[in-house]
């Protein structure tokens, strides 16, 4: 009797020596949306044993472990691929580098909680409330929450970072882009805060899709421009939506084989962008809106753009992006006719110099490219960005 109460003693100061964690707060901010969500055809340049180490540790997965890597919407597939150690479809994740950088502003006793959700080739509609990779998303939060919970740990989800656009673009779907995605938002906003009990809301930071000459029907010059939809649908919840931050664009950056999924460098660039703004929420900063226009004014046949600018002054780039005509800048009439002929870039403004009157015109900003390419040598793409790096957005506005 004595050496079993010595055994359940001996056992039970052992659960208890394992079940004892130092107090952690988990900061969860995973990416969800399509392909480039996913890092589809970016080369892993991340290392996962130096990105396990990285901080001491303290990037983890939503099982709270260092397992990067593993994604499956089907969670038996996923449970094979870990068993198995498969890693041919790990790619490089926006993530990565966003989670270095966060974990790099905080302090030791903050986890920085990382991991990809959504599908591939899939648009707005089907990523929404009641699909499948939403509801697998949601369920990984809760993972995370709950493993966090058992260890006597704070957990939020500060943001999520909004990686989709693509099919919308390309598959002339003709939805409402603008109200499907305030809508997800508010969804997982709803979901993920009954999860966590947490007061603050979950903004999406957003990159921005830049897939036109990938459309069949694309022209550049056409007034009517269906494709400029989902990338200035962006850029309005940018200027007029607290619950929107910015990363930034994705045309700066090489495409691999020049189709639509950006590279491994350009996954990382993305993911410092989206540290900006998350750390921007978490110390409850005044809300990045990236590089985008704020209004438009006309004069003759003179245009100027006032730009918001991150960190000025304005800078134009050939360099990192190859040269695109004006700039990357046109102002279309409803003839369709480019009448744009020149720009200047000055303090906080740019200039465009027109042929004619551009009453009645869309004002436009990397709505161009060669048909079916990407990225920053031949696809749509501008040369304006601030002294920061900060790329200007595509834009299509009329006034």
């Amino acid at each position: 009797m004595k050496k079993l109460l010595y055994i359940i003693l001996l056992l039970s100061v052992l659960v208890s020596c394992h079940s004892t964690y130092e107090h952690k707060t988990v900061i969860c901010i995973p990416v969800y949306g399509q392909s480039l969500a996913l890092g589809e055809e970016a080369e892993r340049i991340t290392d996962f044993d130096s990105l396990a180490a990285y901080a001491n540790g303290r990037i983890v997965t939503e099982n709270l472990d260092h397992n990067f890597g593993y994604f499956d919407n089907n969670d038996f597939k996923q449970f094979a691929k870990k068993i198995v150690n498969y890693q041919k479809r790990a790619f490089e994740l926006s993530l990565y580098n966003m989670a270095k950088q966060l974990a790099d502003a905080t302090g030791s006793d903050t986890l920085i909680c990382i991991f990809p959700g959504g599908q591939g080739a899939t648009a707005i509609a089907n990523l929404s409330k009641g699909s499948m990779p939403y509801q697998k998303f949601i369920e990984n939060i809760k993972t995370a929450y709950e493993e966090a919970k058992d260890r006597g740990w704070d957990f939020q989800v500060p943001a999520i970072c909004w990686m989709q656009g693509e099919s919308d673009i390309v598959d002339y779907l003709n939805t409402d882009y603008d109200q499907l995605l305030k809508q997800i938002r508010e969804d997982m906003n709803a979901d993920i805060k009954s999860i966590t009990h947490q007061d603050a809301e979950i903004p999406f930071i957003c990159y921005q899709a830049n897939s036109l000459t990938r459309a069949e029907k694309f022209n550049a010059n056409n007034y009517k421009c269906r494709e400029t939809y989902v990338p200035q649908t962006f850029v309005n919840l940018l200027i007029a939506d607290e619950h929107f931050w910015a990363s930034g664009p994705t045309y700066p950056y090489a495409c691999v084989n020049e189709k639509i999924h950006i590279d491994a460098e350009g996954q990382q660039s993305i993911g410092a962008l989206a540290a900006t703004s998350a750390l921007g929420i978490l110390r409850g900063k005044e809300r990045f809106k990236g590089l985008i226009p704020l209004n438009i004014t006309t004069n003759d046949t003179i245009v100027t753009i006032h730009m918001d600018v991150p960190c000025p002054p304005l800078v134009i780039d050939t360099i990192k992006v190859n040269k695109a005509d004006n700039y990357g800048f046109s102002v279309i009439n409803r003839q369709n006719l480019n009448i744009a002929k020149s720009i200047v870039v000055g303090g906080d403004s740019v200039v465009i110099y027109c042929s004619e009157t551009p009453k009645n015109c869309r004002f436009r900003y990397a709505v161009n490219g060669d048909h079916m390419k990407s990225g920053r040598l031949h696809g749509p793409r501008g040369n304006l960005r601030d002294s920061s790096n900060n790329w200007c957005y595509m834009f299509d506005i009329s006034i």
